[in-house]
């Protein structure tokens, strides 16, 4: 079992920026691609960005292309999301996700486990 903290979250201006963490416990940090997903009232959760285990490589949604940036820290067991230039249609819960490295890493159902969420909300 691998456990999910996410934190970061909160209220931030159009134009502003937060950094979301995500800690992770339980079994090893290793081997697992980390994923960060969103979803927004009445919508169906999408995937926002996500990060290899091996080789690191970086994936992004489009519409966050260019303005986030995913890292990780596998000393630390924590994963990032760094949203700069936010937008109100950024406004969503953002859930951390880890699955098993091997099979596309954007694909929702492929992760295996789950943090909570974080409120991420961005006035105009």
């Amino acid at each position: 079992q691998v456990q999910l903290v996410e934190s970061g979250g909160g209220l931030v201006q159009a134009g502003g920026s937060l950094r979301l963490s995500c800690a992770a416990s339980g079994r090893t940090f290793s081997g697992y691609d980390m994923g960060w997903f969103r979803q927004a009232p009445g919508k169906e959760r999408e995937f926002v960005a996500a990060i290899r285990w091996i080789g690191g490589s970086t994936y992004y949604a489009d519409s966050v292309k260019g303005r986030f940036t995913i890292s990780r820290d596998n000393a630390k067991n924590t994963v990032y999301l760094q949203m700069n230039s936010l937008k109100p249609e950024d406004t969503a819960v953002y859930f951390c996700a880890a699955k098993a490295t091997g099979l596309s890493p954007v694909v929702t159902t492929r992760y295996q486990y789950w943090g909570q969420g974080t409120q991420v909300t961005v006035s105009s």
